[in-house]
């Protein structure tokens, strides 16, 4: 089949070129994106004058019913096309004849690609935003009914300090806020039109690219025709966003296998959300956050694949690019599925709080309320108060019981400058509850943080919605 640039060439296309240069088997993923630029263009070759009304009824009329068949599956997809772009204006010449071959005057599939797939990121940006919201919104609402309750804070995976279960999670959603963040900085800084700017330098038919930038719904066009055809930095921005995504919901991940074993059983996740073993018949395990934890690397791999490709081209377009999508792709897919089965992994998730306070009594987690008691009530510098709090620790070890269990008299007795009262900071309830600064683990901290990030999560989804 002749192609739409062969004029020039005297030999048909090997098979094996058709097959190497193609990339309609992956990009048909933006059809919606390339009709919806089409459009566009259409509309504003109408306003310069290159198409009379007419023309741009027959095109505009085209593209919706390519549309409505690429939607209901009718629409053939072939090799030949090379890509989205040349299959849907072979389609449109097709139905509505020489009028369609009008419709790429003023444009290269440079500028074509270049919108499609920034159109393509941008709304997958604002997808992927909705669905890390509603992934805090469960976190918070676990939180709110967990803010008295009890359990090791750890450090190096070793018991460190009481918190409570909520303010662990708000710790998770807190990552979960900056990805957030981090996508609308991403949207601003790469909502720019680059349609109109031709193969490279612009073109001589007048294109309204502020017309084009409006009708498309970015902020304004770019700048520079050259960066604008050859520009990935928005692709690259999406992928280290999903990246940091996958990184946290992988640290998340782990913490959820951690639990949900024997060794802790701080939580088990519901029997929709596990699997069996095919060997041994009593096994019941993590896949889904197993699964969440191997994603990130795909993710990273895309990452460092675009970068790879970028990194020695020279500026306008080059074929390289061709590279840029399927990383994307995949990655967009992925994040997007992992977002939507971890929260309803944890939604589900039975909370084992018992687990959790019994645990708590391991590892003398109120030992640095001790030293704090010596320092701030008995006037004992901390390096002494450490010595000190070491030596009731080893007394508590041999009798083989948590700091928090051991008699008052008991204490007092291993150095006389401990003061009567102490016995009360050794509770892990008190030991949490002391810890009352702006983002400390006491329940009424926790609670403002709680209610802090509600906030946050209700406007941004207010505005996503509105």
């Amino acid at each position: 089949m002749a192609k739409l640039w062969g004029g020039r060439f005297e030999l048909e296309s090997s098979s094996l070129l058709e097959e190497f240069n193609a990339s309609i088997l992956f990009d048909k993923i933006l059809w919606r994106e390339d009709i919806q630029g089409s459009k566009a263009h259409a509309q504003m070759l109408e306003k310069i004058g290159i198409l009379n009304k007419d023309e741009l009824a027959q095109i505009l009329q085209g593209l919706e019913s390519i549309a409505q068949e690429i939607e209901s599956g009718d629409f053939s997809f072939k090799i030949s096309d090379e890509d989205i772009h040349m299959a849907i204006e072979s389609a449109l010449t097709k139905r509505i004849g020489e009028v369609g071959k009008k419709l790429h005057t003023a444009r290269s599939r440079n500028d074509q690609v270049a919108v499609d797939f920034r159109l393509f990121v941008l709304r997958n940006n604002k997808e992927i935003k909705i669905l890390l919201l509603e992934l805090m919104q469960t976190l918070l609402e676990i939180a709110n009914s967990h803010t008295q309750s009890i359990m090791p804070g750890m450090t190096h995976l070793q018991h460190a300090q009481p918190i409570n279960f909520g303010f662990h999670l708000i710790a998770w959603a807190c990552n979960f806020k900056r990805d957030v963040e981090r996508l609308e900085d991403d949207y601003k800084r790469n909502n720019f039109c680059p349609l109109g700017s031709g193969a490279l330098a612009g073109t001589p038919y007048g294109n309204d690219r502020e017309f084009l930038a409006q009708t498309l719904g970015f902020a304004k066009p770019t700048l520079n025709a050259m960066d604008s055809v050859s520009d990935r930095d928005f692709a690259l921005d999406m992928l280290y966003s999903l990246s940091m995504i996958a990184m946290h919901l992988s640290r998340v991940a782990e913490e959820l296998v951690l639990w949900s074993s024997a060794e802790f059983k701080f939580i088990s996740l519901s029997d929709a959300y596990a699997t069996g073993s095919s060997i041994m018949p009593q096994k019941k395990n993590p896949d889904v956050p197993e699964l969440l934890r191997g994603k990130s690397g795909r993710v990273y791999g895309s990452l460092i694949g675009l970068l790879s490709v970028m990194k020695g081209l020279p500026f306008a377009y080059n074929k390289d690019t061709q590279e840029d999508k399927e990383g994307v792709f995949d990655a967009i897919k992925n994040v997007k599925i992992s977002l939507q089965i971890a929260k309803e992994c944890i939604q589900t998730m039975t909370i084992h709080t018992e687990n959790m306070a019994k645990m708590a009594k391991c590892g003398h987690l109120s030992a640095t309320d001790l030293a704090d008691f010596l320092v701030r009530e008995c006037g004992v510098a901390f390096r002494d108060a450490h010595h000190i709090t070491g030596q009731v620790v080893a007394y508590a070890e041999h009798k083989g019981v948590d700091i928090s269990e051991l008699a008052e008299s008991e204490i007092l007795s291993i150095d006389s400058r401990i003061k009567a009262g102490v016995k009360a900071v050794l509770a892990l309830e008190s030991s949490m509850n002391a810890r009352d600064t702006l983002g400390g683990t006491s329940s009424k901290q926790t609670q403002i943080q709680i209610n802090e990030l509600m906030g946050f999560v209700a406007q941004r989804l207010k505005e996503s919605n509105g």
